[in-house]
């Protein structure tokens, strides 16, 4: 149900008038979605964000609440995620399964997804139907009924897909390697929660989250497609405009934050159904709401540099050169509220030793903070970047949710539609020094996915 932090990153490049790509071979190009988006705030604080795209006559709505799984009560982890499931289960004016049913019934597609920092509800119908969905996101809001024998059911689903993650020996290593990176910060626990927490978790939590966060003044809605900025307005004073604002409600998210990283961590997950071995690195990084001027974007063009496709520095250093692993990448996370991450994969090649393969990374990264990148090799990267950002403009949901994504963590409109600019100013000095300052092992969680070949004890019959 989350929206990839990756798709997020490149997104943030697509709103741009006009892109202009050096060297690259494409022309420049203005798209549908170059204008400004509208945005305004009702009196009880809702932010309205919308962006007109008349491709095609469909409207995509997106609300998204300012708490993620980072904002839960210690001891409550899930609860974010929890409250996510338990938002279809209707309210007294429309009950369960009415909101599915209107959707599906007029073709459309809807869901909700919750990541460390925001939780968000999304729907793409024709565009006459918006008005629809807006009264029926504008009653769940405030309107929300549970019974227990709506709650504990939903609990046992959540538990189902707890398990289904946790029979997975690669998201049970990244959810290893995430829990040793923060030490402090809540990042650390997993957005789905801990299994012996979520089995605890009952009406009275969700209902007491609910009333805490759900308010106007703590969401942002995003409108994006086939409609007119003037007619939007109206629609939302009418749905949202009675709701009052939760005065409760901090104007600054304040969470535990990490120390200063002192020495590298490793983490080794064995399991019989390792299939193909692993190594994954992840360094704390910070996001871009975060970051010094210049850093963020800098992060995101040493990533490409690193891990970008074939002709990446990793890429060739492993696979192509010396033939020691099938795969090598490499990622930013920029979009976070709070300290994020800068992760390496590598996939071996069968029976090559980690240990190779972790002294080509640290070669890689040595030679990138050492000596400045190529000024070929950096005027790709940044094309690269730039190009998939405006590629990923054609799907309309995407512009919604990216938004959103950039809103809900720090960022402005004007800080989404700069970044191809950003992308552009980045030096060959700022890529190194970032290699240098942000890529030193101290900051870093290596972890090992191996097979489990021990042989299995049976249990002696009495």
């Amino acid at each position: 149900m989350m929206p990839s932090q990756r798709a997020i990153a490149l997104f943030v490049a697509a709103l741009v008038c006009t892109t202009s790509l050096s060297s690259s071979g494409l022309r420049a190009q203005t798209t549908v979605t170059s204008e400004r988006p509208a945005s305004f705030t009702l009196d009880n604080g809702l932010q309205v964000v919308v962006i007109p795209d008349h491709r095609t006559p469909v409207v995509t709505q997106v609300i998204w609440y300012k708490l993620g799984s980072a904002d839960e009560t210690p001891g409550k982890s899930g609860l974010a995620h929890f409250l996510e499931h338990l938002m279809f289960k209707g309210t007294a004016k429309h009950p369960a399964g009415e909101f599915l049913q209107t959707v599906q019934r007029v073709g459309g597609d809807q869901n909700a997804f919750t990541s460390g920092d925001y939780t968000g509800y999304y729907q793409r119908v024709p565009r006459e139907q918006l008005p629809a969905m807006m009264e029926f996101e504008a009653d769940r809001m405030t309107g929300l009924v549970l019974k227990d024998e709506d709650v504990l059911p939903e609990r046992d689903v959540v538990l189902e897909e707890y398990n289904i993650g946790a029979n997975s020996p690669d998201a049970r290593l990244t959810e290893q390697i995430m829990a040793a990176l923060y030490l402090n910060h809540p990042y650390g626990r997993p957005v789905i929660g801990w299994h012996q927490e979520i089995e605890k978790l009952d009406r009275e939590d969700a209902l007491a989250f609910y009333k805490r966060f759900y308010a106007p003044n703590n969401a942002i809605l995003v409108v994006a497609g086939d409609v007119d900025v003037p007619d939007i307005r109206p629609l939302v004073e009418k749905n949202f405009g009675p709701i009052p604002a939760q005065h409760a409600i901090p104007e600054k998210r304040i969470r535990p934050q990490e120390p200063m990283p002192a020495a590298p961590r490793t983490v080794t997950l064995s399991d019989p159904r390792v299939e193909q071995p692993g190594l994954r690195r992840y360094y704390l990084v910070p996001a871009a709401a975060t970051a010094a001027t210049g850093e963020s974007p800098a992060l995101d063009v040493l990533a490409q540099l690193m891990g970008g496709g074939a002709n990446s520095y990793l890429y060739r250093a492993l696979v192509t050169d010396r033939g020691l692993a099938i795969s090598a990448d490499a990622g930013y996370d920029g979009t976070a509220l709070d300290p994020s991450q800068f992760s390496i994969l590598v996939t071996p090649k069968p029976g090559v030793e980690f240990a190779p393969i972790e002294k080509a990374i640290d070669k890689v990264i040595a030679d990138l903070a050492q000596n400045t990148a190529r000024a070929e090799d950096l005027e790709r990267v940044k094309t690269q970047l730039i190009a998939e950002a405006i590629y990923a403009q054609d799907n309309q949901a995407a512009l919604a949710r990216w938004y959103g994504g950039a809103l809900t963590t720090g960022l402005s409109i004007d800080d989404i539609r700069s970044w191809p600019d950003r992308i552009r100013a980045v030096t060959a000095e700022q890529v190194r020094d970032a290699a240098v300052k942000w890529l030193d092992k101290k900051r870093s969680v290596t972890g090992y996915l191996i097979k489990d070949t021990a042989p299995k004890h049976k249990e002696k019959r009495s």
